[in-house]
């Protein structure tokens, strides 16, 4: 039960690059849950999977502390998330949205945090540096964040040169 979770049900599995697959699994589950259910279960879908994640990275690698292997993706899963909840509290908490994303709200979330997870600047490089298992989840909540910030300052500017 633990590697199901860890691998976000074998999706870790899945090769070449399993973390961007792991991401577009989110990332596509993610834009349900938005659409059909809303910014509140995204929310709460984001919290969840973060808290499950911690608990099951620590549980697989307890006898493995340093590693961080590939197909652990409940992480990308968290993180991913994590960058949607931006745009999509954006249009949620914003005039009168309802239902799905529009398309670069969601693509710009999901193109930043592959960016941020691969290039681990800053506190991503940091988190990921730790080799244990919070680090594990840690660098891509930083690589959300990061990513979700980018996705709003750019959607901001984006809206300014198109509507100015």
């Amino acid at each position: 039960m633990i590697r199901a979770i860890t691998t976000f049900f074998y999706v870790g599995h899945l090769r070449p690059a399993p973390g961007t697959y792991g991401s577009l699994v989110a990332l596509a589950l993610g834009v349900l849950i938005d659409g059909y259910l809303g910014f509140p279960a995204l929310l709460g879908a984001t919290l969840a999977v973060t808290w499950l994640g911690f608990w099951a990275c620590a549980k697989d690698l307890k006898d493995r502390p340093e590693e961080d292997p590939s197909e652990i993706v409940i992480d990308e899963v968290a993180g991913q998330w994590l960058a949607l909840l931006f745009p999509a509290a954006a249009f949620f908490f914003g005039p009168g949205k309802e239902g799905f994303l529009p398309w670069p709200a969601w693509v710009g979330a999901f193109l930043l945090f592959r960016l941020f997870d691969i290039w681990k600047p800053s506190l991503v490089g940091k988190a990921d540096a730790r080799h244990d298992p919070v680090g594990v989840m840690l660098d891509d909540l930083w690589a959300g964040v990061f990513a979700g910030i980018s996705a709003i300052v750019l959607g901001v500017l984006w809206h300014l040169v198109l509507f100015s």
